[in-house]
């Protein structure tokens, strides 16, 4: 992977950038993501943000090497923190778990009043990201799952608007948890993760319905219960 080829994943993600964007790519790395939009005149510049120093360094050599300079911007900080306010108008946040991106979006707030587009791309739980998005008015207006390397990836690209919607006509507690356009979209890759998942959440209540009851036993086999029954509503 380079600023020329991207990975799959990210090759999604950079679809998603609107022309003429300032970008501020959060857990930039290598600068690949920000290089390859400045290079293919996705956005007009870009921020890169790190908050380790051997990633942080790595994106200012290939900013270097690349002379994008003038054009990228890269800097050490945790999450937006590295951003000015009203400075970003497109924010990718890639390759974290959902907990973590949440964390982000949360923090940094304040840092998101220009900011006419997210896109994020969880690697686990972006049930999380879909909740934050729904409770601060951010409304979903497309998603991508894709399988790279034997892992499987969602893409979450939202809006500033109403975020009922994004779930009009669907179960909400199912499509936070599927995700509301994966669920129209129903591909291979979509039946291939929730049927793994739905495999391993029958698994679990097994193994509980083995072990003695209790009351916290009692809660948790609610809970798995809850989940296998929103898996098979999405499938």
């Amino acid at each position: 992977m380079n600023e020329i080829q991207l990975s799959k994943r990210l090759h999604a993600v950079a679809n998603y950038i609107p022309k003429q964007a300032v970008l501020a790519d959060i857990g930039s790395d290598h600068a690949y993501l920000p290089s390859y939009a400045l290079l293919n005149g996705l956005c007009k510049r870009a921020i890169a943000g790190e908050v380790n120093e051997g990633p942080y360094q790595s994106a200012r050599a290939q900013v270097k090497r690349l002379n994008l300079q003038e054009s990228i911007d890269v800097r050490k900080g945790n999450g937006l923190s590295v951003l000015e306010e009203n400075e970003a108008t497109c924010v990718t946040i890639a390759g974290m778990g959902g907990t973590l991106i949440k964390t982000i979006l949360d923090e940094g707030k304040d840092k998101l009043s220009s900011v006419e587009r997210l896109i994020l791309q969880p690697n686990i739980h972006a049930i999380e990201i879909r909740k934050w998005l729904f409770e601060n008015e951010w409304v979903l207006i497309d998603e991508m799952i894709l399988e790279e390397d034997g892992k499987i990836y969602e893409v979450l690209v939202a809006e500033k608007g109403n975020p009922n919607t994004a779930y009009e006509g669907l179960s909400l507690e199912t499509a936070m948890l599927m995700g509301p356009f994966l669920m129209k979209k129903k591909n291979d890759v979509y039946a291939k993760k929730w049927t793994h998942e739905l495999r391993h959440w029958e698994n679990v209540y097994d193994q509980l319905q083995q072990a003695s009851d209790n009351e916290s036993l009692k809660a948790k086999k609610e809970e798995v219960e809850t989940i296998i029954r929103l898996i098979k509503e999405g499938l």
